[in-house]
């Protein structure tokens, strides 16, 4: 009868089956004893109420059933849906999502990186702040790693990375039929990092279509996104619109637009850049470009339980949808 109230022990199983500890470890790991031993110790700790200790199980199977997410940062609203997803669909697989925040800082990043491999996660979903920190090829070695958004340095485990060509296209093209000239772009990513979509594929494509674009970085919490949009709509010659590299950000420039008294879309177009949920709350709507959030996480998920599975690696490449509302239209006047 299972015994309630404390953890039965290996040492109780032992005197019950008349087994020596060791070999009752063996035998619930199914190695090393007869395939009646087997059973007849599986059925004294079924009788007992047994359950292995978590931790005695990780070590002796190698696994202990957690993913590591790491958020480039979790005050982006996408981000934290993206978390929520991943979280919910490795609970399905019967694995639990250990989800920290690097906070935009690259270094916070690596450190807590290094935590989760410490911990002995199985393996690591990341959307890096910095991913071509020589750092990743290390922890790649010892660890199954599958980004978000980015590919990094020395990983061949695995990426679900975004078609940013072709999501800038869709923006700045959108902007440009509307008559916008001079456009501001708002992104968190670092200035320093290569292959980023604002430092490559804006400037092509404004150089392309004829467009002014001035990039500002910016942290995606709200305070920090409004403050760099004020300053980009507080001056004289501010641009007719701004696209952001997160809905987050738009949010902070309507913030920043109403402080100045200026009205969107009447006096400045804003386009978004991930379409979370929460983008068809403003007034008016978010104009955005979606990646399928739901189908981000399910591929990262998928990925990362091949990587553990050491089964071969995947790249997905996730293609944008734009969507336009009413905070984008035509070029305003000016008196």
């Amino acid at each position: 009868m299972p015994q309630s109230g404390r953890r039965v022990t290996i040492r109780e199983l032992a005197r019950v089956t008349g087994l020596s500890p060791a070999a009752v470890s063996y035998a619930l790991r199914g190695v090393h004893t007869s395939a009646e031993t087997q059973k007849r110790v599986r059925a004294a700790a079924d009788e007992l109420g047994y359950q292995a200790h978590p931790i005695a199980r990780a070590l002796a199977s190698g696994r202990t059933d957690t993913v590591g997410l790491l958020c480039g940062s979790l005050a982006d609203f996408w981000q934290q849906e993206l978390a929520v997803r991943i979280g919910r669909a490795l609970l399905e697989e019967g694995r639990y999502a250990i989800v920290l925040d690097a906070a935009d800082d690259p270094g916070r990043e690596l450190e807590l990186a290094e935590r989760l491999r410490d911990q002995r996660v199985d393996g690591l979903i990341v959307q890096p702040v910095d991913p071509s920190a020589p750092a990743w090829a290390q922890l790649a070695d010892v660890l199954p790693v599958v980004s978000i958004g980015d590919a990094l340095a020395g990983n061949p485990h695995g990426e679900v990375v975004f078609d940013n060509r072709a999501g800038v296209t869709l923006a700045l093209e959108h902007l440009h039929g509307l008559g916008h000239r001079r456009i501001g772009v708002l992104t968190s990513t670092l200035e320093r990092t290569p292959d980023r979509p604002a430092d490559v594929h804006v400037r092509a494509e404004a150089r392309r279509l004829g467009l002014e674009a001035e990039i500002a970085v910016t942290r995606s919490a709200l305070p920090e996104a409004t403050a760099a949009a004020r300053a980009l709509l507080a001056r004289p010659d501010r641009p007719s619109a701004l696209f952001c590299f997160s809905d987050s950000i738009a949010y902070g420039v309507y913030l920043a637009a109403g402080e100045l008294g200026l009205s969107v879309p009447g006096e400045v177009s804003v386009c978004g850049y991930d379409a979370h949920a929460l983008s068809v709350l403003p007034t008016p709507p978010l104009t955005t470009v979606d990646w399928d959030l739901p189908g981000v996480a399910a591929d990262a998920v998928s990925l990362v339980l091949d990587a553990i599975e050491e089964r071969p690696p995947g790249r997905i490449v996730r293609p944008p949808v734009l969507c336009p509302r009413e905070s984008t239209s035509r070029i305003p006047r000016r008196d």
